[in-house]
């Protein structure tokens, strides 16, 4: 079978870890016998510099001709001008606009080998295997109006948080989805106690759990949801929120695992049945202080990759192959810098890359 990619590196170590999940992705080719074909494009500060924005008609038009996207990460110090008027993160919201990416998977998999690497105790963190699920396309991040102004009284500010029912019910399906193929278990987030939108949220959750009755669902608040991942994140399936509430949830979630270069993430056009056209990334930044060192944990980027082979190619024993290879490299005692621990091995970037790559071949 033949596939093809969007390939939009970004800035930072974006490149490298690309680098190393596209060496994965060729080794799974080899073996399954599938060809993907590569088609890159730039998105982010470089595309600022070279194209005079974030996300070029072009690169927009590549994306939507391709199976799936792979994006390495976008931003840096060069382009945090506040007064700039287009910023390296304007193309990764158009992306996912354009694209119609409203749902973003973010897998929370603690490998037992690592317990030790996080701040949190062993035994909180031992076993945690939890997905959020954040809506991407709504909220106070896209609301109008949006802006800032100068008044007699000094400036002022407005974000509108707006959401339709079409927006909440489509996000909570593919929560429920998730859940009844996995411990069947549905959190809810919302901050229904102040909110009217979360009024809204709840209310929806509650009309659409009545399609899942295999599934427990929990209402919860998103102050004791950031509570609970800290003090029993163990007892966590899936997470369903709003667009902001996952923005945070989520990095605080990464920290579970020890380092945010272990968390790939998926960003879905529809509810995951069969193939969904996705974009896929590692949620970690552009990191600019560590490119071209050879530092970088490319394993975010190569499972983001295997995520990719599970929801836009339908390709399951191939994700689970990556996947299984990342873990035997890991129970083998190597390591990136971020989750390095005494006696383990440390590697580079393109090093952890070939050993993934090697364990993928067999």
């Amino acid at each position: 079978m033949e596939f093809n990619i969007a390939v939009l590196p970004g800035d930072g170590v974006g490149p490298e870890v690309i680098t190393e999940a596209l060496k994965v992705l060729q080794t799974v080719g080899e073996k399954f016998g599938h060809g993907f074909r590569l088609h890159d494009g730039l998105i982010g500060g470089v595309a600022i510099d070279t194209l005079g924005t974030a996300l070029s008609d072009e690169t927009l038009g590549m994306c939507k001709e391709c199976d799936a996207v792979l994006l390495g990460a976008v931003g840096g110090s060069k382009w945090d001008d506040p007064q700039a008027k287009i910023h390296p993160e304007d193309g990764l919201l158009a992306l996912r606009k354009e694209l119609g990416l409203f749902a973003n998977l973010r897998p929370v998999k603690v490998f037992p080998m690592l317990v030790d690497s996080t701040n949190l105790k062993p035994e909180v963190v031992r076993g945690v295997d939890l997905v959020v699920v954040r809506e991407l396309t709504g909220g106070l991040y896209f609301g109008q109006p949006k802006k800032q102004w100068q008044t007699p009284e000094g400036r002022q500010a407005v974000d509108t948080l707006a959401y339709s029912e079409v927006e909440i019910e489509r996000i909570l399906k593919v929560g429920f989805e998730l859940a009844r193929n996995r411990r069947k278990k549905l959190a809810s987030v919302d901050k229904a106690n102040v909110l009217q939108s979360s009024r809204l949220w709840r209310q929806i959750a509650q009309e659409v759990s009545a399609d899942y009755l295999d599934v427990e669902l929990q209402h919860m608040l998103v102050d004791s949801c950031a509570m609970r991942l800290i003090q029993r994140p163990a007892d966590l399936d899936v997470v369903v929120t709003e667009n902001m509430f996952g923005d945070i949830l989520t990095d605080e979630a990464s920290m579970l695992a020890g380092s945010m270069g272990m968390l790939p993430s998926a960003s879905l056009a529809g509810i995951p049945r069969g193939k969904t056209f996705g974009m896929y990334e590692p949620i970690h930044g552009s990191a600019p202080s560590r490119a071209g060192q050879n530092m970088a944990n490319p394993i975010a980027t190569i499972l983001s990759a295997a995520m990719m082979l599970r929801y836009s190619f339908a390709l399951e024993a191939e994700a689970t192959a990556v996947e299984n290879a990342v873990l035997a490299v890991l129970e083998q005692g190597y390591r990136t810098y971020d989750i390095m621990s005494e006696g383990k091995v440390r590697v580079g970037t393109k090093e952890m890359g070939d050993l993934i790559a090697q364990k993928v071949k067999g």
